[in-house]
């Protein structure tokens, strides 16, 4: 347990849960708590299942402005190149993400990074970098084409409004719904599905089926390009998104990653 972690075991299933408040952001204190969380329940037998799941009035709502100027934002424990999330991502061990409130930006790149995703009706992701002027940093720009396509990605980004719940399960931006108020419940409940159900861990780092029907479209993105050339005009953000989406249809996961923080 931290100031801003717990770590709880109900039944086989461990309880990660971050509050932090006003909004969750990704500080330095939610990262190292997130790394003694993922490091803890990895080392714990009797754990079979993940849960992160944040307190307050929202998920993580993304990076914390005031430290966007230290390390690569994509590791969350704050300096290790493969975060304790990733760590707990190539385990054997499913996480799902619980998500209310809003998973925005670094916090829906954290959604990502779990292998399941559960959020309640009332809940939006997305990832807005674009109206900061920014392009999505800690590797979303090379997971969400893996889990939506590469077209769909495009206009999730660039135009970065945040999608209600219902419509991110159609494009599969999660993959289940909650009861509104039951969050902690139906995410416990859905953990168990997967392991009783022995669904195949879903690393979105590692799916192709996605992108690999685009590999070498160009037109794709040349037709994006006009039909949003108004938007694109005088902006560098929209332009570079663009650009790490080609990555992550044509590039390995790894070589998309680093064009991306090229670009960041």
């Amino acid at each position: 347990m931290t100031s801003v972690g717990t770590f709880t075991v109900e039944d086989g299933i461990g309880i990660l849960k971050i509050d932090s408040p006003p909004v969750n952001s990704l500080s330095r204190r939610v990262r190292a708590a997130l790394a003694e969380g993922f490091t803890k329940f990895a080392a714990d037998d009797d754990v079979k299942a993940i849960v992160l799941i944040c307190g307050g009035r929202t998920f993580f709502a993304g990076a914390d402005i005031g430290e966007l100027d230290e390390a690569d934002p994509s590791n969350l424990d704050g300096g290790d190149s493969a975060s304790a999330l990733e760590k707990a991502e190539a385990g054997t061990k499913p996480i799902i993400a619980a998500i209310h409130g809003t998973a925005l930006g670094g916090g829906y790149e954290t959604a990502l990074t779990c292998h399941y995703r559960i959020a309640v009706p009332s809940a939006r992701v997305g990832l807005p970098e674009v109206k900061l002027g920014l392009l999505p940093g800690g590797k979303g720009t090379q997971r969400l084409p893996r889990i939506v396509g590469a077209a769909r990605a495009l206009d999730i980004m660039v135009n970065g409004n945040p999608i209600p719940a219902p419509e991110a399960l159609k494009l599969g931006m999660i993959d289940a719904l909650a009861e509104e108020g039951r969050l902690h419940e139906d995410a416990v409940a859905f953990a168990r599905q997967v392991l009783a159900e022995g669904r195949p861990l879903q690393r979105v780092r590692d799916r192709q089926d996605m992108v690999d029907p685009d590999k070498g479209n160009t037109q794709l993105f040349a037709d994006f390009r006009k039909a949003n050339a108004k938007l694109l005009k005088g902006f560098k953000a929209p332009e570079a998104i663009i650009q790490c989406v080609e990555a992550a249809v044509n590039l390995p996961y790894e070589a998309g990653v680093k064009r991306e923080w090229e670009l960041f």
